[in-house]
């Protein structure tokens, strides 16, 4: 590793969009069987999270919070390697959720509130200072705010009420959002905390998931909102969606948002993203991770992440990531040699 760890880093790239020593490595989720083998032991605990991001160069540690846990028997699951529940491949039934009307929705269980302990990893955000290492802070990430609405009623019911049922559509996203703004709200007042992201699916390859205009009646004006605390706070505001977005990044622009993540190969060119918008919003992300982090040699990591570093990188603005997360698939050496790739060619000014 080159640098130390260093989260201003972080903040450099992301706020100002300039050069720091190197160009920092960033990944919304990397599975816990990848972390497992990285660091030789089961990871399992605050102590050993902190230890993981920390070791393999990350200059942050990431909490994710959200409604993103509903327990519905309409889930699809199957085991994927074994029995444990973090190797439980999950999926939801797209057509219909366990709310589509409004009596589901006033019967439906919800959370009296969301508190600020990642219900993957179980890492709280109030006994986390006592783990970092000097000079790492935490990126706390809102997870699901569009993404719960629809999964909850199912994606066609989704669609169909948008036209049949705005009433419902209404009351779920104001019932959804306003809990994520306040768990959003008092992550970031927490001293270790150093930025905030959304993590939050608007987009496939073919293009918007629903209508620009959907998305801004809906979700963008609660991501403005999020993006004024973060501008109160001098955070990092930072936003995650696969897919492309190229019909809505004015908007994205718009809700304050400072970086993007995760520049979805082959429907996002990165290249010309850094023309559009390269003075607005840092970029992170487009190593692919169908190929070549999942069916490629560690090489052909290597190579794809010099040749983001010499497209990219000069000038500042970016940072080294997966076009999604690092799946359970991702072979050990792969996810090491994006890494090592960074800490080899990644430092400022940029001379591959």
């Amino acid at each position: 590793m080159t640098g130390g760890l260093d989260f201003g880093r972080l903040e450099q790239a992301l706020l100002l969009r300039g050069e720091p020593d190197r160009v920092p490595l960033a990944e919304v989720t990397i599975d816990q069987a990848i972390k497992d083998a990285f660091v030789g032991r089961p990871v399992r605990d605050v102590e050993s999270e902190v230890a993981f991001w920390s070791s393999a160069g990350y200059d942050y540690v990431p909490v994710k919070i959200g409604l993103h846990t509903f327990d519905d028997p309409r889930r699809k699951r199957e085991n994927v390697v074994g029995e444990e529940d973090y190797q439980r491949r999950e999926w939801l039934d797209e057509l219909k959720g366990p709310i589509s009307t409004l009596e589901e929705f006033e019967s439906f269980p919800w959370p009296e509130e969301v508190g600020c302990v990642d219900d993957v990893t179980g890492v709280s955000l109030d006994e986390i200072s006592e783990y970092l290492p000097p000079g790492v802070k935490v990126i706390g990430m809102v997870a699901k705010l569009f993404n719960a609405v629809w999964e909850l009623m199912g994606f066609e019911t989704f669609c169909l009420a948008l036209y049949d049922n705005p009433e419902l559509v209404s009351r779920l996203f104001e019932r959804v959002c306003s809990t994520h703004l306040g768990v959003f709200e008092r992550m970031s007042r927490y001293a270790c905390v150093g930025a905030m992201w959304i993590v939050d699916d608007i987009a496939y390859g073919g293009g918007l998931m629903v209508s620009p205009e959907a998305l801004r009646r809906y979700i963008f004006p609660w991501y403005r909102r999020m993006g004024e605390i973060c501008r109160e706070r001098g955070l990092p505001f930072i936003y995650h969606s696969d897919g492309d977005l190229r019909g809505v990044l004015d908007d994205i622009i718009g809700c304050g948002f400072n970086a993007l993540h995760p520049i979805e190969p082959p429907v996002m060119d990165i290249v010309r993203l850094k023309e559009a918008v390269g003075d607005k919003l840092c970029l992170m992300g487009n190593i692919g991770l169908d190929f070549p982090l999942s069916r490629g040699t560690p090489h052909d990591v290597e190579q794809e992440v010099k040749e983001r570093l010499k497209q990219v990188a000069p000038g500042g603005g970016y940072c080294v990531s997966s076009s999604n997360s690092v799946a359970h698939w991702v072979p050990l050496e792969n996810f090491n040699a994006m890494r090592e790739a960074v800490f080899k060619y990644g430092r400022y000014p940029i001379s591959i």
